[in-house]
């Protein structure tokens, strides 16, 4: 819009309503390129009919009240400019800006708040509210007054609407016969709309669960149903595009939200974008389920689509779910960059609990930084004082999905994925991996799609996850199906096919992330720990390929007797259907079914895997095999290196007491056994609380004389307190 400079460019506007509002007026830019005002010239006769149109503002009804005014008398000035006063009046919402919400503060012409009556039409009423504008009657033309608005929404300082039916958190007159709304019922509605569930069953679930604290009163249940038709017109209404430009629009995102953001860094020269969110609920979980548990990455998600990665940190909660706790979106994986923001994560969770601990991290990129992980804060230690773990997950899924896709036979797609295993599996055999490689590309040269695709994708850095896969100990497959059923439902709820246009807009992947995707998750663990909504708690129990191979029993499985070649698992829909799994007991079996064929962890396999540990003849799967080659390098320490084998033998047999009473409480039927078991015995209260020196030990050579005279002192003291 063109900036005028001078007043007598502005046109004088008359609507011909009764009353009306700034909607109907015709806005101009008045002043210069540095500083300008959004300015409309009326008939000051009319000032009056403008402010009662601008008080009927439907979405956001309202009273203006005088803030400051100022007055001068004609002829009062010998030179003047054209857009001097004769009369100024600041009129402000009544609703703001002192506020019982965010970004609130005290009204500009007061340095302290005013015990004064209610200003607007309803107790509690100072929102934070920063709608305000001017009125100058002009000094040169007194019949017309400019109207200067420095804020025309409705909105407090952290842009959200404050009050009216838009506000999302407003009370009115009648707020004593409002229900009560705790934010666990407010937050399972917003899941269930932003899941799309019909308002009809949102609105029973919702008048359900008020219902128990309001009782079933007519009045509570109308009010109730205006509330929920009230927050789906706000989530309707919303929109990840607060600005055209993305970097913009973060940027307001980001100011509205400071309390779910754990760190943030903006484009600069010299800086990356980083993105770092966690909810308030986010942050209970992983307090709650990360303390002495562990932590996993999915990194690099989206980095081929995405206009930036998203690395998720998950948490694994009472059913070894993956839950995500943290989201971190940015495209650096700079060691200072990752340390930056691990720090920040770190902080605010032993700033809930000092105490907060994890015994691991589980990586699943072996480009990954770790020393982050392990850099501390303020030494040079751990930073989260535990070991690293691997997960194979995303090696074996994007092999297993490549061979599939590009080899069109299912046995040539077989022993291709056995061959593969078998040069994992070969850096603890003691083989030769570059032989194992070569025999590889020999024997498939036929295979060219697949045999192009692997030398330039992963022969390269093959060497680098062979020695990450080596070094570290091994995720098992029950927490890499975990991690991998998160990734999937992901990539389900952001890669639809509606979205795929937005997909370079930061704002889009946060809105997604923080509305659908965590009220998902949200919703998940309600279900589960309130034992309602049951085809919900249903589908989550389900969510992972160990959960869904608990569930097909031991006599479904056959394995083959000549050489454990296959095994052939009887389909629990379709009893005339069974999936055959070649290469059993190893991490690399290959399933028949849908979901192994798009490079998933299937419940066959896992299901064949758990048989096979009891079976003769079985590989034992690799996570237990990095366990014992550790073990083993331990006990090779050298006879001379005395104090680095006590630390070692200290150490292991510290573990294996550890992993012994695990086993022992999750085999035991009655924890009573189990803790009467424990070295350590609790003794009585009485016991722990008795004053006094016991008898068993001996006297102490005290002064006998000082005890004396302090003991006549306090009993002198008590009596002269009763004659008092």
């Amino acid at each position: 819009m063109e900036i005028v400079e001078s007043i007598l460019d502005i046109p004088v506007q008359d609507p011909p309503e009764e009353e009306f509002s700034s909607a109907d007026l015709i806005w101009t830019k008045f002043g210069t390129v540095e500083h300008h005002d959004d300015v409309a010239l009326l008939p000051y006769a009319r000032v009056d009919e403008f402010i009662i149109g601008e008080c009927s503002n439907v979405e956001c009804p309202t009273r203006f009240h005088i803030e400051r005014g100022r007055k001068r008398s004609m002829g009062s000035l010998k030179e003047y400019k054209s857009d001097e006063y004769l009369e100024y009046r600041l009129y402000w919402c009544s609703f703001g800006p002192e506020n019982y919400g965010e970004g609130g503060g005290v009204l500009p012409s007061r340095r302290y708040r005013l015990n004064t009556r209610n200003r607007a039409a309803r107790p509690q009423s100072m929102r934070g509210c920063t709608c305000h504008f001017v009125v100058k009657r002009l000094y040169a033309r007194p019949t017309l007054a400019l109207i200067i608005f420095n804020e025309r929404r409705h909105i407090n300082k952290s842009g959200f609407v404050c009050h009216g039916p838009l506000d999302k958190d407003a009370i009115g007159p009648g707020a004593k016969k409002i229900p009560y709304i705790s934010n666990e019922i407010q937050q399972q509605t917003m899941s269930m709309i932003y899941l799309g569930i019909p308002e009809e069953n949102v609105l029973e679930k919702h008048i359900e669960y008020v219902q128990r604290y309001g009782g079933s009163d007519a009045t509570v249940s109308t009010l109730a149903s205006q509330y929920v038709r009230k927050l789906g017109m706000i989530i309707k209404r919303s929109t990840h595009e607060l600005d055209l430009d993305d970097q913009a629009s973060i940027r307001m995102w980001v100011e509205r939200n400071k309390k779910s953001i754990f760190f943030y860094q903006d484009t600069s020269e010299t800086d990356p974008f980083i993105l770092g969110i966690q909810t308030e609920w986010q942050l209970q979980q992983m307090v709650r389920f990360g303390h002495r548990s562990l932590i996993a990455a999915d990194s690099t998600f989206g980095i081929k689509r995405l206009k930036y990665p998203l690395c998720t940190l998950l948490v694994f909660d009472s059913r070894q779910h993956a839950l995500p706790v943290a989201w971190v979106i940015t495209r650096s994986v700079a060691k200072p960059d990752v340390a930056k923001w691990m720090k920040a994560l770190l902080d605010r969770a032993r700033s809930v609990d000092p105490g907060w601990k994890i015994n691991g991290f589980v990586i699943d990129d072996a480009a990954m930084e770790i020393d982050p992980i392990r850099q501390d804060i303020f030494a040079l230690k751990d930073a989260f004082c535990c070991p690293i773990l691997f997960s194979i997950w995303r090696v074996r899924g994007s092999w297993l999905r490549n061979v599939v896709k590009k080899c069109s036979n299912i046995e040539v797609q077989r022993e291709i994925f056995k061959r593969l295993g078998e040069i994992v599996y070969s850096i603890w055999g003691g083989l030769d991996t570059s032989v194992a490689l070569e025999e590889l590309i020999l024997d498939f040269v036929d295979q060219s799609a697949f045999m192009e695709y692997f030398k330039s994708t992963w022969v390269p850095k093959l060497e680098m996850w062979l020695s990450t896969i080596k070094t570290f100990p091994l995720a098992s497959q029950e927490a890499s199906g975990a991690i991998e059923a998160y990734h999937v439902k992901l990539k389900t709820k952001l890669f639809d096919d509606s979205h795929l246009g937005a997909l370079q807009r930061v704002d889009w992947l946060v809105h997604k992330l923080t509305t659908e995707l965590h009220s998902a998750y949200w919703l998940d663990r309600y279900a589960d720990e309130s034992d309602s909504f049951q085809h919900v708690k249903e589908e989550y129990i389900a969510s992972t390929s160990w959960h869904r191979a608990l569930q097909i029993p031991d006599s479904a499985v056959t394995l083959d007797d000549k050489g454990h070649l296959f095994a052939k698992v009887a389909s629990q829909k379709d009893s005339s259907r069974t999936h055959l799994v070649w290469n059993p007991g190893s991490d690399f079996a290959f399933c028949d079914c849908a979901w192994s064929m798009q490079g998933n962890f299937c419940k066959h396999v896992i299901k064949v895997n758990m048989i096979c540990e009891n079976a003769k003849g079985c590989r034992p799967s690799m996570s237990f095999w990095s366990f014992r080659e550790i073990l083993i390098d331990l006990c090779k320490k050298p006879m001379d290196d005395s104090i680095g084998l006590d630390e070692s033998v200290a150490w292991t047999h510290q573990m294996l007491d550890q992993i012994k009473q695990l086993v022992e409480l999750n085999s035991s039927n009655d924890i009573g056994i189990v803790v009467n078991n424990m070295p350590l015995k609790w003794i009585s209260k009485k016991g722990r609380t008795f004053v006094g020196i016991p008898a068993s030990l001996p006297a102490l050579p005290s002064d006998s004389k000082t005890i004396t005279k302090n003991v006549q002192k306090s009993r002198k003291r008590k009596r002269l307190s009763r004659l008092r």
